[in-house]
């Protein structure tokens, strides 16, 4: 997906909106965006008042405390990785020793969880990664599990904004979920129904067709794919206006109607391309060995059980069958 002829070129996966803020844009800069360094008197503001937000780890340590350059090291890593759970405050005991002594901190490195303003938990000592790790999930929850929700609500954002046609703020969101979750089918999915929004059904093609096997098999990827399909089938089908003539004049003419259906379809007139179809089961069950029928399938395959469209025609077809 590249040239300049792509509506999303240089837009998509550099960072997302003030909705979802999450990965990479989330990352903190140089210097840890989670991570500050305090004082006595600003402790309220940043650790206090901050940690009714989410949770703050307070580090208390001295320059002259060797298991504290191993401990804050790790500290830092953990907090940056975990893009916004928790944040970090240090407070060297050597400048700043009251707040220690009214917790009653007798050695360093030790470090306190402050929670809705109020100590949670803690530990002390240089302990192993690993345990940081722990200790951060008991007081966040388990990694990656906020982020979930967070894409979940992007996703259904980005949908929203695709239905409406606002396709190129469709994409940057899905764009940003793709840079955070590279596997994200669904966003993968509805990057592909931009493109093809954009009329660039090859590049469209081309981002699914180099999509691992495994997720290549994704549902909702293979209807985008048949979308695609129609897309191409139904622009060898010749002009929609003189296949509406040709059913003025013949209104039997089944293979035309089958034809203005798959050309409705791909124009989004889902309701009139259904309407046809189910016409010509009324008038001929065997047309084309019952190719009206599954042509309706197809489409319902493509525009999801849900979708009004197929709800309506679902309907109509139990009748025609079971009547």
């Amino acid at each position: 997906m590249s040239g300049s002829d792509n509506p999303y070129n240089g837009s998509f996966g550099n960072q997302m909106s003030a909705t979802a803020s999450y990965g990479a844009v989330s990352q903190p800069a140089a210097g840890g965006s989670h991570i500050k360094d305090t004082t006595t008197a600003n402790f309220a503001k940043d650790v206090l008042e901050e940690s009714r937000n989410q949770p703050v780890l307070v580090d208390f340590w001295a320059p002259w405390c060797g298991p504290c350059k191993q401990l804050t090291p790790v500290l830092e890593k953990v907090v940056n990785e975990g893009q916004g759970r928790v944040k970090l405050v240090k407070m060297n005991i050597d400048d700043h020793p009251s707040i220690a002594g009214q917790l009653g901190i007798q050695s360093i490195p030790a470090v306190i969880a402050f929670v809705n303003g109020r100590p949670a938990d803690g530990f002390m000592g240089a302990v192993p990664e690993s345990q940081v790790r722990q200790f951060v999930d008991r007081l966040a929850g388990p990694a990656g599990a906020d982020q979930a929700a967070e894409i979940e609500a992007v996703l259904a954002e980005a949908g929203e904004l695709l239905a409406a046609g606002n396709t190129n703020e469709a994409g940057q969101l899905y764009g940003a979920i793709m840079q955070a979750d590279p596997e994200n089918a669904k966003a993968l999915a509805g990057m592909a129904e931009c493109l093809i929004a954009a009329d660039q059904h090859g590049e469209a093609r081309q981002m699914l067709s180099e999509l691992p096997e495994e997720l290549a098999k994704d549902a909702g990827i293979q209807a985008i794919l048949k979308k695609l399909d129609q897309i191409e089938e139904a622009r060898k089908l010749g002009d929609p206006v003189a296949l509406e003539r040709e059913l003025a004049s013949n209104p039997d003419h089944h293979e035309a109607r089958l034809k203005l259906a798959k050309i409705l379809n791909v124009e989004g007139k889902r309701e009139e391309a259904a309407e046809h179809l189910l016409t010509i089961m009324r008038k001929d069950r065997a047309f084309d060995d019952d190719g009206a029928r599954r042509q309706l399938l197809q489409f319902f395959e493509v525009w999801g059980f849900k979708d009004p469209a197929t709800v309506s025609a679902r309907r109509k077809l139990s009748s025609i069958l079971f009547s």
